[in-house]
C-alpha cells in the first residue's frame, strides 16, 4: 500500500509529492543499493517548462477514451478501428542469434514468433503511449539497470520512432522560438536542425576527455547576468558521446545534477550508447539514477531518452523517453497529433524478441555488442598511432560508442591558428578516397574547428590502416604547403 501528501522544501517554494510505503524496493547498481525516492515534484512544477504550443495543444478525444474499452462487459461503438479480419497477415516469424553464440562456439538461432493475441495488438491501432506489453519492458528495464521503479516516483515512459523522433517532440514542447538552452560543445548535429528552426538561443558548454565541464557551467551561473532568464534545459549525450565517443564522469554527473537542482533546469539524458560502453572502469551511474540517490532532493529533474537502433536494430526505429509524467503527457500529445502513434507491429515484433531473450539474456547481449566495439576501436586506435603518433593529431581513447574525436596539428589558416580541417576534410581526403566529418558540423554556429569525427563501426577492419593512411597523407601534403 502506497500513500503520499506533500511538504514544501523545494528550492523554488513549490510543494513536493512524498510518497510513504510500507516497503521500498532496493536496486543495486555499481556497488550502491538505492531505494524507491519518496520524494518528485509535483505537476505544477513543470507548467513554466512546457512551450506555448505545449500548453495549447488539445488531446485527441477519440484515443483519450480507448482506455474505456478494457472495462469488462464494455461494448465498444467507439473507435474506426479496420475489422482485423480483413487482415492478410496470419503469423510473424523470425529467428534471433542466440546471446551464447560465438564464432568459436556457435549456438543455433533462437525461433520468435508474433500470433494469437500479440499478433492482434501488433496489427491494430494501439495507445499512444506504446502497447502495453513493451511499455511494461521497458519500465522494468529501467528499474534494473538505472534503480527506478515506475510506481510512486512521478515518472512515465513513451514509445518514439527512435529517440530522434523523441527528442524532436521534446525540444517542441520544451522549448518556445527564441527560447536558450544550454547544450555540451561540440555536440549531437542531429539536434541543430532542430533547435535552429526553432531559433533557439544555444548556450554552448565545453567538455574534454572527462566529458562535459560542469565546472565552466558553474561559474557561468554564478556570474549569470540580472535580470537574464536561465535556460530551463541542458542537452547532453553522457556516454560514448557524439562526436567526441567520451563518456562523463561521475564527478562531471554529479556536479551538473546539483546544479540542475539548484538553478532549476531540466537535464535532456539523450543515451543511445549507454549499452555500448566498454571501459575498464565501471559504468558511471546514468543520471536517472543518481537523481534518486539522495532521499532529501526530489526527483524529476531528468528526461532520459533511450535507443534500441545501437543494439538491436537501426532501421526498426524503436527508441523510448522516461521523465516526469507533465513533459511525458505533453509529448504524447504531439504524438497524438502527428502520427497517433509508432507502429505497433514494430513494438511487438521488438517485444517479441526481448521477452525470448530475457534480462539476462539482453544483457549479455548487449555485453557483447559492446565488445564487439571494444575490439573495433582497438584495431582503428592502433592504426591512428601508426599513422598520427609522430605529432600529427591528438585524441582521447573513446570508452563507449563507436567514434574517435580528434584533433589534426594544422598549420594555421583562414585566420585560425589551430587550422580548419573543413576544407581539408570535405575536399582533398575525399580526392584521396576517404570520407569523414570535419569538426565544424558538430558546433551550433559553425565556427571553425581543426577536429575530424571518424567512425569505426562497419569499415572492414582490413581497410581501417589504409583509410588512416591516405588521411595522414592528406594532412602531411596539407601542412607542407606554404600558407
Amino acid at each position: 500500500m502506497t500513500t503520499s501528501h506533500t511538504a514544501v522544501s523545494h528550492s523554488n517554494g513549490i510543494p513536493i509529492v512524498t510518497v510513504e510505503a510500507e516497503s521500498v524496493h532496493a536496486t543495486k547498481i555499481n556497488g550502491v543499493v538505492s531505494s524507491s525516492p519518496r520524494n518528485y515534484l509535483p505537476k505544477e512544477f513543470y507548467t513554466p517548462y512546457l512551450s506555448t504550443l505545449a500548453r495549447e495543444r488539445t488531446p485527441n478525444g477519440i484515443r483519450g477514451l480507448f482506455p474505456l474499452e478494457l472495462l469488462p462487459n464494455m461494448l465498444s461503438l467507439l473507435a474506426g478501428k479496420p475489422a482485423p479480419q480483413t487482415f492478410p497477415i496470419t503469423s510473424l516469424s523470425f529467428t534471433v542469434r542466440s546471446p551464447e553464440s560465438t564464432t568459436e562456439h556457435p549456438v543455433s538461432d533462437i525461433p520468435v514468433s508474433v500470433s494469437g493475441e500479440a499478433l492482434d495488438e501488433a496489427l491494430q491501432y494501439s495507445a499512444t503511449r506504446g502497447i502495453p506489453s513493451f511499455v511494461g519492458w521497458v519500465e522494468r528495464l529501467q528499474e534494473r539497470f538505472h534503480g527506478r521503479s515506475p510506481k510512486g516516483e512521478g515518472w512515465s515512459v513513451s514509445i518514439g520512432s527512435g529517440s530522434q523522433d523523441l527528442l524532436y517532440k521534446a525540444f517542441h514542447v520544451l522549448l518556445n522560438p527564441g527560447d536558450s538552452i544550454f547544450v555540451e560543445a561540440p555536440v549531437y548535429s542531429g539536434v541543430l536542425p532542430i533547435l535552429h528552426s526553432l531559433h533557439a538561443e544555444m548556450i554552448e558548454i565545453p567538455t574534454d576527455a572527462h566529458g562535459v565541464r560542469s565546472s565552466d557551467l558553474r561559474t557561468m551561473l554564478e556570474d549569470w547576468p540580472v535580470g537574464k532568464p536561465i535556460p530551463r534545459t541542458m542537452y547532453t549525450v553522457p556516454y560514448g558521446c557524439n562526436p567526441t565517443g567520451t563518456t562523463a564522469t561521475l564527478e562531471r554527473r554529479v556536479e551538473l545534477l546539483a546544479l540542475a537542482r539548484k538553478y532549476d533546469f531540466l537535464i535532456l539524458e539523450d543515451d543511445p550508447y549507454f549499452y555500448l560502453y566498454y571501459g575498464d572502469a565501471e559504468r558511471p551511474a546514468s543520471y536517472f539514477h543518481l537523481e534518486a540517490q539522495d532521499p532529501s532532493e526530489p526527483v524529476g529533474h531528468v528526461l532520459r531518452f533511450d535507443s534500441l537502433s545501437k543494439i538491436l536494430s537501426a532501421g526498426m526505429r524503436l527508441g523510448f523517453v522516461c521523465g516526469p509524467e507533465p513533459i511525458i503527457d505533453a509529448i504524447m500529445l504531439h504524438t497524438s497529433s502527428a502520427n497517433l502513434q509508432v507502429s505497433s507491429t514494430t513494438q511487438a515484433i521488438g517485444f517479441a524478441l526481448l521477452e525470448t531473450l530475457g534480462y539476462d539474456g539482453f544483457e549479455r547481449h548487449t555485453q557483447g555488442v559492446s565488445q564487439y566495439y571494444r575490439e573495433r576501436r582497438d584495431v582503428f586506435e592502433k592504426a591512428m598511432r601508426r599513422h598520427f603518433g609522430d605529432g600529427l593529431a591528438e585524441w582521447a581513447t573513446p570508452e563507449a560508442g563507436m567514434f574517435v574525436w580528434f584533433k589534426l596539428n594544422l598549420r594555421s589558416s583562414n585566420g585560425s591558428e589551430e587550422g580548419d580541417s573543413n576544407a581539408l576534410i570535405a575536399q582533398r581526403a575525399v580526392a584521396k578516397g576517404v570520407l569523414a566529418i570535419p569538426g565544424t558540423s558538430f558546433f551550433p554556429n559553425g565556427r571553425t574547428s581543426a577536429y575530424v569525427r571518424a567512425s569505426f563501426s562497419t569499415i572492414a577492419l582490413d581497410d581501417v590502416d589504409e583509410a588512416l593512411r591516405r588521411l595522414a597523407e592528406v594532412v602531411r601534403e596539407y601542412n607542407a604547403e606554404q600558407p
